[in-house]
């Protein structure tokens, strides 16, 4: 579900290109930092989730697995909470 979502999310800016689920997504050159903040509010947004200043590394947003992983992630220990 997370990583459909964020790929849906992409899909509306990047018609021309199908992100997979591994790619790099700052290696394919379509983000710029102003892409990552919106990228990031939707995160929070879509998923319930607060994000930290620690959470706000390049790795859990490299890919659609790795948003996927961190997502779950910061759900398992708001349950946990």
């Amino acid at each position: 579900m997370v990583k459909a979502k964020v790929r849906d999310f992409l899909a509306r800016y990047f018609k021309d290109h199908e992100f997979t689920d591994d790619e790099d997504i700052f290696a394919s050159g379509y983000l710029n930092s102003l892409f990552v903040m919106q990228l990031i509010v939707m995160v929070e947004t879509e998923f319930s989730i607060t994000l930290d200043d620690d959470d706000l590394d390049f790795e859990n947003f490299r890919s659609l697995s790795t948003i996927e992983r961190f997502v779950e992630g910061k759900r398992a220990v708001a349950v946990s909470a």
